[in-house]
C-alpha cells in the first residue's frame, strides 16, 4: 500500500507571495579583503579597504607565520599534564601569529528583484568571536571559532544596490591548548530562498529498524516562512534516491492548506526492501530529496544524503554497527593541516583519512573540537565513522581566556547547531560532549554531563554519548562515569579492570590512548623505555619505546583492548601530528608542533605507522624494518634491530648473516606483565613487534626474511648503509588533479645516493618552483622544531625527506614541478591538472 505524507504547516497573516524562484546558494571564495588593523569604523560600508590584502577564504591568517617565541607566550600550569606549578611556555600554540584582531570585508551581490526572498549567511566556521555586520550594521555575533553558525541578514540588505558585508574576528591570548588557525578558515555561503523554504539544518532522517532484508526510514522536515502564506495550496513531494541516483521511494502530499495548523514540520515514512548499509569502508550514500510547490511554481528543494545503518550498546559487549561488534582501532585528530594550518582544503582532509584507513584505523575523533563540514562529507563518502566532539572545557578553566569564559551563556546552542548540522551523516556514530574537563572530580561536573547528555538525546536518540576522561577515580566517586552512554577514559588503561566492575555500563572506551612520542627517522640510543625525555635536538626516538608522563607504550593499550571483551575499543593520541603541544619540549623553543602523531606533521609515516599497521590492517601484509642502516661511527656498537610485520615470524640477517629467527610471543598475557621489570625488558613488545635487541651496526644491508603461520618465506625487506647524496626522488600522491583551484598533490621529496637509497640524515635546503596549469602552495618536512615557512618556496628536508604542495588552477593542462638542492641536479615531475 503506498503511503501518504503526513504534514502541518504553520500559517498566519501575512504577505502575498511574490514571483518565485529555487534558492541560490553562493560560496563566498574570491573578492575578500584583510588587514590585522583594527580600526574605528571599519564595519562601515563606505570604509576604504583598498590598501588591505587581497584574499582567498577559506584563509588562516596565522599559519603565514613567522614563528616566534613571543607568540602567545604562556605562564600557567598544564594541570591535565600534571605540572603542579606555573611554568613559561613557548610553542605551546604553534608559535605562530594568531593572537589579535582581524576583518574581512567584500561586497555581496543582491538581486534588484528580491522582493520578498530572504537572504541567510551562513559560517562554516571562524576564529574566534566572530561579529559579523553588513552595510556598517551588527547582525549578530558567535564567540565559539569551531561552530557553524548562520545569520538572516534580509532586513539589512539594499537589493540592487552596493552591499558590504564586513567580519571582525577577536582570537584573545592564551585561549588555546594548541594551534587553534585564526580567521574564516572555513567557508562562507550566501543563500537567497523564497519566504517559504526548507530550514537550515531542518531535516532529521531517522531509521528506527534496519536489516539486511529491510529498512523503516522516518523523516521529518522543517519548513520556514509559512506565515507568509494568505492562500492557494502547497504541494510537498519527497522522495529518496538510491546510492546510484534511482529513486525507490516516493510521498506525495497535494493540494494541502489548513489556516488552523501549528505544526511546521512534514513527516513523511519509507519502506526499503534489501537496503544498501553505510558500514565502515562501505559508503552506501542514499539521498532525500523533498520539494515544496505553491499553486505548481517551485518555491524550495532540499536534497538531504544519508546512510541506512543501525547502532545498538550492549552490556558487557559493547559496541555495534549493523549488529556486528566493532571494536574501535580509533585516531584522535586536530583539525590543522599541517603546512595548510586550519584553512580547509578538501584534498589534504582526504589524503588525511586516506592515510589513516591505510593504517588501519577504522574511527576517528574529531578532537578537541567540532569537525568542518568538509571532513564530515568525506568521512561519511569514504566509509569513516566518527566521534564528534564539542568542547574542551566547560565552565572550569584550562587557560585564562577560553571557551570556559562562554558556556554557560552558548553551550546549548554550540551542542544543538553541531547535532543538528550532522545528525544526518552516518559517519557520525558518537557524540563526544568533552575532553579531560577539570569538573571530573566535583559534583558539578556529573550535573554538567548529565545536562549535556540529555542535550544530545534531546535532538538526536540515535546516538550515545560519552566524555574523554582521565581521572578515572574521581569519576568513579562522583558518578559521572556512571552517568555517560559510553564512559570514555584517557590514559591509565591499569585502571580499566578496577572501572569495570564498578560501571553499570558493563563496559568502557578508549576515549584517549597511548601518546608515545616519537620523530621521524630519528633514533636515540641506548634502547630503553622513557618517560618524558628530552634530547639537545628537540626529536624524540624512533623506536617507539618513549611515552609521556601520563601514557604509555601502544601495546600497553592493545594488550587490554584485545585481551578483554567489554573493552570497546581505543583512540590513540594522535593520528597525525598537529601544530602545537610540543610535549615533552613545553618551554624548549623552537620546538612548536606535537610529536605524537603516527605520522609527521607533513604527512610522512613514522615507524610507528607500521606497528599499528601491522596489528590492525588485517587486509594488508606489512613489513618493516627500523632503524635505518646508515651510522657512520657506531661501527660495532649494539644497534637494536626492530620488525613491524603481519607475518608471525621473521629472520634478520645482517650482511648474510643469520641474526636468529624470532616469533611473535602471543603467551604473553597483562597478568605476565604487571611489574617494572617487565617493562623495562619489552615484555609486551614481544607479543607485538620482533626485536633484536643485541644486533651491532656494521655497514652494508640488513634483511628480515618473513615467514608465514605454516612457516614458509612470505616476503623479505632489505635497508642498506646509504651511499654519498646523488640526486632527488619525486614522488606524487597523484598525477591528475582537478582544475577546480584547490585540488592538490601532495609530492614527496627523497634525498638519495645513485642507488635509491635514502640519505637519513640530510637536511639540506631545498627549492621549488611550479610552472605551468598549477602553483606552489606549501611545503612542510615533519619536523617539530622546524622554522621554516611553510608558504615560502624553499624547505630543509628532514631525515632526507619533506612533501611539496602543488595546487592546481582554473584551467586545464600540465604543471612541472621542479626542486633544486646544493651539489645535486635539479629534478621535476608533471602534474595533469583537469
Amino acid at each position: 500500500m503506498k503511503r501518504r505524507l503526513v504534514c502541518s504547516l504553520l500559517v498566519g497573516a501575512a504577505l502575498s507571495l511574490p514571483a518565485l524562484a529555487q534558492r541560490t546558494t553562493t560560496q563566498l571564495e574570491q573578492g575578500w579583503r584583510f588587514s590585522r588593523e583594527d580600526k574605528p569604523g571599519t564595519a562601515a560600508a563606505n570604509f576604504d579597504d583598498r590598501k588591505w590584502s587581497q584574499v582567498t577564504v577559506p584563509h588562516d591568517w596565522a599559519i603565514y607565520g613567522p614563528f616566534s617565541f613571543e607568540n602567545d607566550k604562556q605562564h600557567l600550569a598544564i594541570t591535565q599534564d600534571g605540572q603542579k606549578e606555573a611554568m613559561e611556555h613557548a610553542g605551546r600554540t604553534g608559535g605562530l601569529p594568531f593572537v589579535g584582531v582581524g576583518w574581512y570585508r567584500r561586497e555581496l551581490e543582491i538581486p534588484r528583484d528580491l522582493g520578498q526572498r530572504r537572504v541567510r549567511l551562513t559560517f562554516d566556521g571562524a576564529m574566534s568571536h566572530a561579529r559579523v555586520y553588513v552595510n556598517g550594521q551588527e547582525v549578530g555575533y558567535w564567540p565559539y571559532g569551531y561552530n557553524s553558525f548562520y545569520f538572516d541578514i534580509t532586513d539589512y540588505v539594499r537589493p540592487g544596490q552596493r552591499n558590504v558585508l564586513a567580519v571582525r574576528l577577536d582570537n584573545k591570548h592564551e585561549s588555546s591548548r594548541w594551534y587553534p588557525g585564526a580567521g574564516l578558515y572555513r567557508n562562507v555561503h550566501l543563500t537567497i530562498t523564497e519566504p517559504i523554504h526548507f530550514s537550515t539544518w531542518g531535516t532529521q532522517i531517522l531509521t528506527p529498524q534496519v536489516s539486511k532484508d529491510y529498512a523503516r526510514v522516518e523523516v521529518r522536515t522543517r519548513l520556514s516562512g509559512l506565515g507568509t502564506l494568505r492562500s492557494g495550496k502547497l504541494d510537498l513531494e519527497a522522495q529518496l534516491l538510491s546510492p546510484e541516483g534511482k529513486v525507490v521511494a516516493r510521498e506525495q502530499r497535494a493540494g494541502y492548506f489548513a489556516p488552523e495548523s501549528v505544526d511546521s514540520v512534514f513527516r513523511a515514512g519509507f519502506d526499503l526492501k534489501s537496503p544498501r548499509l553505510w558500514d565502515i569502508g562501505q559508503p552506501q550514500l542514499y539521498k532525500y530529496v523533498v520539494s515544496v510547490r505553491h499553486e505548481g511554481k517551485l518555491l524550495d528543494t532540499d536534497t538531504v544524503p544519508f546512510g541506512v545503518r543501525s547502532i545498538e550498546l550492549k552490556a558487557g559487549e559493547g559496541f555495534f554497527l549493523n549488529g556486528r561488534k566493532i571494536k574501535f582501532q580509533g585516531a584522535c585528530l586536530h583539525h590543522d593541516l599541517g603546512p595548510l594550518g586550519a584553512a580547509v582544503n578538501e584534498a589534504a582532509m582526504r589524503r588525511q583519512i586516506r592515510i589513516m584507513q591505510d593504517m588501519g584505523v577504522n574511527a576517528i575523533r574529531t578532537s578537541h573540537n567540532m569537525p568542518a563540514p568538509e571532513f564530515v562529507r568525506l568521512c561519511d563518502e569514504m566509509g569513516m565513522p566518527l566521534m564528534a566532539e564539542s568542547f574542551d572545557c566547560w565552565k572550569m578553566p584550562k587557560v585564562p581566556n577560553g571557551y570556559n569564559l562562554d558556556f554557560d551563556e552558548w553551550h546549548e546552542r554550540d551542542l544543538v547547531n553541531l547535532i543538528h548540522q550532522y545528525r544526518n551523516s552516518p559517519s557520525v556514530i558518537m557524540w563526544s560532549i568533552g575532553n579531560e574537563v577539570p569538573e571530573q572530580g566535583h559534583a558539578v561536573g556529573t550535573q554538567l554531563a548529565y545536562r549535556l547528555q540529555a542535550i544530545c538525546h534531546r535532538e538526536d536518540p540515535t546516538r550515545p554519548v560519552t566524555n574523554g576522561m582521565d581521572n578515572p577515580i574521581a569519576v568513579l566517586r562522583t558518578g559521572m562515569a556512571g552517568t555517560l552512554d559510553v564512559p570514555g577514559f584517557n590514559y591509565r588503561p591499569f585502571l580499566y579492570d578496577t572501572a569495570h566492575k564498578v560501571l553499570p555500563q558493563g563496559f568502557l572506551l578508549g576515549s584517549e590512548t597511548c601518546s608515545t612520542v616519537s620523530s621521524r627517522g630519528v633514533y636515540k640510543f641506548p634502547v630503553v623505555r622513557k618517560s618524558m625525555a628530552k634530547y639537545p635536538d628537540h626529536q624524540s626516538s624512533g623506536y617507539d619505546v618513549e611515552h609521556c608522563g601520563w601514557s604509555n607504550l601502544p601495546e600497553d593499550d592493545f594488550i587490554r583492548q584485545e585481551d578483554n571483551d567489554w573493552m570497546m575499543g581505543e583512540f590513540i593520541w594522535t593520528g597525525i601530528d598537529y601544530l602545537g603541544e610540543p610535549t615533552p619540549y613545553y618551554s624548549e623553543w623552537p620546538s612548536h608542533s606535537s610529536l605524537f602523531g603516527a605520522v609527521d606533521l607533513a604527512g610522512l609515516p613514522k615507524d610507528r605507522f607500521y606497528l599499528y599497521r601491522s596489528h590492525w590492517n588485517k587486509e594488508a601484509k606489512t613489513l618493516h624494518v627500523l632503524p635505518h642502516w646508515t651510522w657512520p661511527g657506531r661501527e660495532g656498537q649494539t644497534t637494536p634491530v626492530f620488525v613491524y610485520t603481519s607475518y608471525p615470524e621473521a629472520e634478520l640477517f645482517i650482511n648474510g648473516k643469520s641474526q636468529g629467527r624470532q616469533k611473535k610471543d602471543l603467551g604473553v598475557k597483562i597478568a605476565d606483565t604487571e611489574n617494572d621489570q617487565s617493562r623495562r625488558d619489552f615484555v609486551r613488545q614481544r607479543r607485538y613487534r620482533l626485536m633484536w635487541m643485541d644486533a651491532k651496526y656494521e655497514p652494508g644491508e640488513i634483511k628480515v626474511v618473513a615467514y608465514d603461520a605454516a612457516g614458509r618465506p612470505a616476503e623479505e625487506q632489505i635497508v642498506r648503509t646509504a651511499g654519498k647524496p646523488h640526486h632527488l626522488e619525486l614522488v606524487a600522491d597523484r598525477s591528475t588533479i582537478a582544475a577546480d583551484g584547490k585540488d592538490i598533490s601532495f609530492v614527496t621529496v627523497r634525498v638519495v645516493d645513485k642507488d635509491g637509497n635514502l640519505i637519513p640524515d640530510d637536511g639540506r635546503l631545498l627549492k621549488f618552483a611550479v610552472s605551468g596549469a598549477a602553483s606552489f602552495r606549501a611545503a612542510a618536512s615533519g619536523n617539530p622544531a622546524s622554522l621554516d615557512a611553510f608558504h615560502l618556496p624553499q624547505h630543509h628536508a628532514f631525515s632526507g625527506q619533506l612533501v611539496v604542495l602543488v595546487q592546481g588552477g582554473t584551467k586545464g593542462g600540465s604543471a612541472t614541478l621542479k626542486v633544486s638542492a646544493k651539489g645535486l641536479p635539479t629534478a621535476s615531475l608533471q602534474i595533469q591538472v583537469k
